[in-house]
């Protein structure tokens, strides 16, 4: 095919010529004022040269689309199963079945007892995609998803569930738990082992980074967290028999995605290399990690909602970009309840137009050999990294936050996160700026929080708190 040089008419575009316009309008200031910093003290130039040397990082299969995951989270069995068939006839390709308590409930979600009635008439084995958002209360829930297929004759190879057993992540979030992890760790990696050997297909333990992002953490912090917990999780389904190669085929990682475009794309992209470096001093050769992605709880806002859906957009797009395997855009107005029928579909739709009509998954990895998203990939997998070697020194995951350190350095993120928004320097559309004054209030379904009993604690920590940035200024 001939070269269309589009360009040609125009002089040849050079850093110096730029730098040169950048000084006369700077009128002598430094250029340094340009950069910009993140949280985790990274900093951003204004301008990158096209990193030549950068090749492509292997994630999904090129050109495939990543599957649109869609929530069940209705209290009420008999409606989400009304739910669960609807999203599905109307595109969705993917189900993320929300139990109460579970870290993404929100206030509502499944019980694990009714999960029958909930699945009523879906097909297991159909190309679906079953994930579970599990708490303590459900941890049932897999096995009786399993027996289902099993009762109904499916081929177990054919049912694809992600299973989502997260002990540490229940303990990050809920400040500790009946058992120490040395006692849970092997109690965890028998029902992973158990589950395996129904010969249903997928993963079954997730390293759930929006504990650490629903918290207000840093992208870096995320990711030497989900590091963390993953590698924690090798080890215990390892104590059990399991082969180091085969365990991390029973692991996936589950990641906040939100309107910072780049620095989403350039974590989903980091999330890849530092689980490749893993599993290269593990003694393995590398394999795509399968990382499912979820909008952000914590941009989301009361005020004002339907901004909430250009966030989702953006987030959505650049986890997409950024090579999620599996994307759940939470509904504009879940801040104020569960969401109804119309708020999941705009959630649905807006998923689908990226894909079918925006074809933003056509290109595998089209960041690579973007100077500036190269520059932050590579800048968070050396934060991350860091990070994650102190957590490994600490004792691991488990013993860092008894510890109660990572914590602290969460808070103190979120902490400045706040302060930012107080000031002016950050801002959320709405709520912190531009506030519409005559609003109309949006609707959402007439359904009571779910209450769960207190959980029993022998080990006892700081908690990572769920929480919105916008609750302070609502």
């Amino acid at each position: 095919m001939t070269e269309l040089k589009l360009a040609t008419e125009f002089p040849t575009a050079s850093r110096a010529a730029w730098l040169k316009l950048v000084d006369k309008a700077l009128k002598g200031a430094p250029l340094e004022q340009l950069a910009s910093r993140t949280y985790d003290g990274l900093t951003v130039e204004p301008l990158y040269e096209r990193a030549r040397d950068a090749g492509t990082i292997a994630g999904r299969t090129p050109g495939a689309p990543w599957q649109i995951m869609q929530r069940i989270d209705h209290p009420d069995a008999a409606a989400a199963n009304k739910q669960a068939l609807n999203e599905l006839e109307n595109g969705a390709t993917a189900l993320s079945l929300v139990f109460a308590g579970s870290a993404g409930a929100y206030g509502y979600g499944l019980d694990s007892s009714a999960i029958a009635r909930v699945l009523e008439g879906v097909h297991l084995d159909a190309g679906i995609a079953i994930e579970c958002e599990l708490s303590s209360e459900a941890k049932d829930a897999p096995a009786r998803i399993a027996e289902l297929a099993k009762q109904r004759g499916n081929d177990p190879s054919k049912v694809h569930l992600r299973a989502g057993f997260d002990p540490l992540g229940l303990m990050a979030q809920r400040g500790g738990s009946p058992a120490s992890w040395k006692e849970l760790g092997p109690y965890f990696a028998g029902f992973v082992k158990e589950l395996a050997s129904t010969g249903v297909g997928g993963r079954f333990a997730v390293a759930d980074g929006r504990i650490v992002h629903d918290a207000g953490g840093s992208d870096a912090q995320e990711l030497c967290y989900v590091l963390a917990c993953a590698v924690a999780y090798l080890r215990a389904i390892e104590g059990v028999g399991i082969s180091l190669d085969d365990a991390r085929r029973l692991v996936f990682f589950r990641l906040a995605a939100d309107s910072e475009q780049f620095l989403t794309m350039a974590k989903f992209r980091a999330l890849r290399k530092l689980w490749a470096r893993v599993e290269e001093a593990s003694g393995l050769t590398p394999k795509p990690a399968f990382i499912s992605g979820s909008t952000a709880w914590r941009t989301m806002t009361k005020r004002d909602p339907h901004v909430n859906m250009l966030r989702a957009t953006m987030a959505v797009a650049a986890a997409g970009l950024g090579g999620a395997d599996a994307m759940a855009a939470l509904p504009f107005t879940n801040a104020l309840g569960l969401p109804d029928d119309m708020a999941r579909r705009i959630a649905r739709n807006t998923q689908l137009v990226l894909l079918d009509e925006s074809n933003l998954a056509k290109v595998a990895d089209p960041a690579a050999g973007s100077g500036g998203i190269e520059d932050l990939t590579a800048k968070l997998c050396a934060a991350a990294w860091a990070q994650f070697q102190e957590l490994e020194h600490a004792g691991g995951l488990a013993a860092a936050l008894e510890q109660g350190q990572f914590q602290q350095q969460v808070a103190a993120v979120r902490a400045a996160r706040v302060q930012a928004l107080k000031e002016g320097n950050d801002a959320l559309t709405g709520t912190t700026i531009f506030p519409n004054a005559t609003e109309t209030p949006a609707k959402v379904l007439d359904a009571a929080r779910v209450k769960l009993a207190e959980m029993p604690k022998t080990v006892a920590f700081e908690a990572l708190t769920p929480g919105r940035l916008a609750e302070p200024f609502e």
